[in-house]
């Protein structure tokens, strides 16, 4: 018999289920940015320029460690979901119970390489002797951290798979107010620098991710820890599936890294001293930006990859059709919608990142963002592909198109626009995603060539009735 979970992914009408889990999704993905942008608010004017760099720096260190979460966490949830469109919830269990195991193992792992080397791994990121101090003890927190905080984005994951959306929607939420209400009473209360924002993080982090746990420990939801039994085939799998988001987070820091030297390289010879960290502090105020947009198409893509990977586990092809392009015309309008904000508001966006006193970062701030906001023209587009592809068991043409959005083509791009100079680096954004966009289409075409191929096989196989005949 089917659990209400199970039920809604098999039969709920396409747009009922994307109301339903994807609006959620968004909701949850946003809060958290709501909080990565108030924590650069206050970062850019308590703490100001310097701060802004160190954090930039250091950050993608921190992605890192939870990219190799994310690689266990993302890969097991694929075949968790479609192990339960064939109803082997046995296989599902394990591979659940499996991945925590091994997400806590692998953190603790990580966690300890980032605390002990946090000095030479900064300077590797491009800091600077005035940045360096900062950022190691930016960096060395969230090492303390790692084990539990890691945890918390596969737990959501597993609890939007047991249908605890609306549970994972309010830990989302009640995650992101304790930080805030954290980030406040430290750097407000007692005076801290970015240490304190770093705190605020780890603790509520810690905090849901134990809450997450509840359902599971207490045997309430669809998925249950049992005795983990590994075996080969088993991580095969997980690192196959979790490869694409794994890879594009890694290659997405390599990118950080070069861009990091390019900006400072650029920076000091274009605009002069200190020009190296006002154009590290403006590429910092265009992510915080993108945090405005980024995870309102993250929330529905991923939202929507349950239901997606379950049907196609049950051979529903048609409804998986159906459900991917409910996603396609959502991630489509919030992009067309994210490119006319950052548009026609660049000056009022960068200033609540950075002091009116900072002229010169203000302006150049406000600038790169009228650049930066062509690529949700197309981001949309890449985000849902690579996420559909992720779902359905594809991961060597998920992970191609991850490594060619976050490494291939931003290289490729810095080459070809660098006598632009800065303006280069904030059109960046654009050219790769419209390539990767271009990228996409073509995976989707073969992708959709299949699927009718898979249709056609399965209507002409008999059906029960006729076999019995």
């Amino acid at each position: 018999m089917k659990t209400k979970a199970e039920a809604m992914y098999a039969s709920m009408k396409p747009w009922r289920l994307f109301f339903v889990v994807a609006l959620p999704g968004m909701v949850s993905m946003f809060a958290m940015s709501v909080y990565s942008i108030i924590e650069g608010i206050f970062i850019g004017h308590t703490l100001g320029e310097s701060a802004f760099a160190a954090v930039n720096i250091a950050f993608p260190l921190v992605m890192i460690n939870f990219s190799l979460a994310d690689l266990i966490g993302v890969g097991a949830s694929v075949p968790i979901s479609i192990a339960l469109g064939k109803q082997e919830h046995h296989t599902a269990n394990n591979v659940f119970s499996c991945s925590v195991v091994m997400i806590f193992l692998s953190s603790l792992f990580m966690g300890s390489i980032m605390f002990f080397a946090a000095e030479p791994l900064a300077r590797l990121m491009g800091a600077s002797d005035a940045l360096l101090e900062t950022s190691v003890r930016y960096l060395r927190t969230y090492a303390l951290c790692s084990p539990l905080t890691t945890l918390f984005f596969a737990m959501d994951n597993y609890l939007r798979i047991s249908g605890y959306i609306k549970s994972s929607m309010l830990i989302n939420i009640g995650s992101n107010v304790l930080t805030i209400g954290l980030l406040s009473f430290f750097l407000f209360g007692l005076h801290m620098d970015v240490v304190g924002s770093a705190l605020a993080t780890c603790i509520s982090m810690c905090l849901c991710s134990l809450i997450a746990m509840l359902p599971f420990l207490i045997k309430k939801a669809l998925l249950k820890f049992v005795r983990p039994r590994f075996h080969v085939a088993m991580f095969k799998e997980i690192a196959a599936c979790g490869s694409p988001i794994f890879l594009s987070n890694i290659a997405g820091r390599i990118t950080s890294v070069v861009m990091n030297i390019s900006l400072m390289t650029l920076g000091a010879s274009v605009l002069g001293a200190g020009g190296g960290t006002t154009a590290v502090a403006v590429y910092a105020i265009l992510m915080y930006a993108s945090d405005l947009c980024w995870p309102l198409l993250y929330g529905i893509a991923d939202s929507l990859a349950p239901a997606i990977g379950y049907n196609w586990g049950a051979k529903q092809y048609g409804r998986v059709k159906r459900i991917v392009l409910c996603g396609y015309t959502g991630t489509s309008i919030i992009g067309l919608v994210s490119t006319a904000i950052l548009f026609f508001f660049p000056h009022q966006i960068a200033s609540l990142f950075a002091n009116a006193q900072d002229t010169r970062l203000l302006t150049l701030s406000t600038d790169a963002i009228r650049l930066f906001c062509f690529a949700y023209l197309f981001r949309w587009f890449v985000v849902t592909t690579q996420s559909f592809l992720s779902a359905i068991e594809k991961p060597a043409l998920a992970t191609a198109m991850s490594v060619a959005v976050a490494l291939i083509f931003p290289i490729v791009m810095l080459g070809a626009l660098w006598q632009l100079g800065l303006e280069g680096i904030w059109l960046n954004f654009v050219g790769v995603n419209l390539l990767a966009a271009i990228l996409g289409g073509i995976l989707l075409l073969c992708v959709t060539r299949e699927i009718k191929k898979r249709e056609r096989q399965a209507a002409s196989l008999p059906t029960p009735e006729q076999n019995k005949e």
